[in-house]
């Protein structure tokens, strides 16, 4: 469950609970269950703020969305100065791969937010990505730009 990631070492708070750890989520203000997923969550949201430089009032974790009816939840979203949703980030366990099925879990949330730049991390893998509307397709990026929240 806790290995290491391809991302910047953060200084996550762990706590054993009844001898299951749990991790402090310093969006949501909580203690979560440290599963696989949660712990690339955690790195991630941690990589956005300290690496990319995104203050922690411009990112929402476990944002809900309405998809046809059903409470979808994107793991990390990124809203620019003016509140509107720029990036969503689905975070999987490391053993999961990035593949098609995670890319269409990820523009289903997009119907709903409509961003420019679209991440699907393992915490081993990532995959970057701006939307063209335009042409309808996806470019493939290096890394999330540092301008994004502008």
């Amino acid at each position: 469950m806790i290995e290491a990631l391809n991302l910047p070492k953060a200084n996550l708070r762990l706590k054993k609970v009844q001898g299951v750890v749990h991790v402090w989520c310093i969006i949501r203000k909580k203690n979560l269950v440290c599963t696989p997923e949660e712990w690339v969550r955690q790195h991630f949201i941690h990589f956005l703020i300290n690496d990319r430089q995104i203050p922690i009032g411009l990112i929402a974790s476990e944002y809900p969305l309405d998809y046809n009816g059903r409470l979808k939840r994107a793991d990390i979203v990124v809203f620019n100065k003016s509140q509107k949703p720029v990036l969503i980030v689905e975070c999987k366990a490391p053993k999961i791969s990035l593949d098609e099925k995670t890319l269409f879990q990820i523009a289903q949330y997009n119907f709903n937010l409509d961003v420019d730049y679209l991440c699907l991390t393992n915490g081993l893998d990532h995959a970057y990505s701006q939307i063209d509307k335009e042409k309808g397709s996806l470019r493939y990026l290096k890394e999330i730009p540092s301008d994004i929240t502008d």
